[in-house]
């Protein structure tokens, strides 16, 4: 089992915070690299980060208030304009991502799924480092196990630690990446992997939360992990197929 360490400040700095800004700079340079390899134009990478994480930071919080915590910022509205306040969905910030992704190179008449590629090749090293901070805190702590890499919490009881297993699957995503890469592949493989190993984990890890919001039996995040995994596999078969 996986001891018991606990961070929430790094010097000045959140614990939290400061390793999802890590990783989202590792994954911006990552995706960078990534656009001078396929000959693209990494200007456009770097203006596409930019935005994009202010449409996942808003994207985050707006789902997080939306359908995890939506009795508390009614009663507390002011918390959900504050950035100090937990409460952020991984998923929402995917959608506010895509969302301003979309916009911004329809808007300079790029090629969505080549560029959509390149972004997914930083996105799962990104998570890697990003989500050690939501471990370090252990804002999701899961259900009682005793699987090896369970996390003996200070009751003396071991549970899942959601933070710790979704490090494990993006940085283990990222080395998959790396081997896939030894073969030449399509626009739009790189996006549906990605879509397909996100949308299986989080619908599975899901039911080991210990809580959670959820509707009819399912989480929020289920919810749309269905049809994300559905529409990776759509995308690499249809790659497979061409």
């Amino acid at each position: 089992m996986i001891p018991w360490i606990e961070s929430h400040m790094i010097g000045p700095f959140q614990t939290w915070g400061l390793f999802v800004a890590a990783g989202y700079a590792l994954g911006t340079y990552i995706a960078y690299r990534r656009a001078i390899q396929k000959k693209q134009d990494p200007q456009k990478v770097l203006d596409l980060a930019f935005w994009m994480f202010i449409g996942a930071f808003l994207g985050a919080r707006i789902f997080h208030v939306l359908f995890y915590d939506f009795d508390h910022y009614l009663q507390f509205p002011l918390d959900a304009i504050d950035p100090r306040k937990p409460g952020f969905s991984m998923f929402g910030g995917l959608l506010g991502g895509a969302a301003v992704f979309t916009w911004i190179v329809k808007r300079h008449a790029l090629d969505w799924i080549s560029y959509a590629d390149t972004i997914m090749w930083g996105v799962p090293w990104g998570c890697g480092v990003g989500r050690i901070g939501c471990f370090l805190i252990h804002d999701h702590p899961g259900t009682l196990t005793n699987f090896i890499l369970g996390v003996k919490y200070p009751d003396g009881e071991t549970r899942h630690d959601h933070g710790l297993y979704l490090s494990l699957i993006g940085f283990a995503t990222g080395l998959w990446f790396l081997w896939l890469n030894r073969k030449q592949r399509h626009p739009g493989f790189w996006l549906g992997a990605y879509m397909i190993v996100e949308g299986f984990s989080r619908f599975g890890l899901d039911f080991l939360r210990s809580v959670d919001a959820t509707y009819f039996g399912l989480t929020p995040t289920q919810y749309l992990a269905m049809p994300m995994l559905a529409i990776g596999i759509w995308l690499v078969m249809k790659v497979k197929k061409s």
